[in-house]
């Protein structure tokens, strides 16, 4: 991760992590963990994958639509922590795991099931 907009943590305390890559829209910036992909996804995301965000391991349980597509193409993804009364949004991801801050420098991976 490249940096953390200082609104993210309150984000993230209410189970939603925005994950922006560059140029992020000014009105994310603010709440997005911005990160710099190494590449795009090699396929789907798909239920049973795991996104790895600063160690900790967050199962997917639900793939909005478009979550894959602007993961590709704006490496922009929302991941909503153990939040499974939310309406899911077409580029959201429900996800489970214990909602840690990430810090600068962390890494992101999203690995296969």
């Amino acid at each position: 991760m490249t940096r953390i907009g200082p609104d993210a943590q309150e984000m993230l305390d209410a189970g939603v992590l925005i994950l922006f890559a560059e140029p992020v829209p000014p009105a994310l910036a603010d709440v997005s963990v911005v990160h710099s992909p190494d590449g795009a996804p090699q396929r789907e995301i798909r239920v049973g994958d795991v996104f790895e965000v600063a160690g900790r391991d967050y199962p997917v349980d639900e793939v909005g639509e478009k979550a894959t597509e602007n993961l590709d193409e704006l490496g922009h993804v929302v991941l909503y922590v153990n939040s499974v009364d939310q309406n899911l949004l077409p580029g959201a991801v429900h996800v489970r795991g214990e909602a840690v801050p990430p810090g600068v420098g962390d890494r992101i991976v999203l690995r296969s099931a």
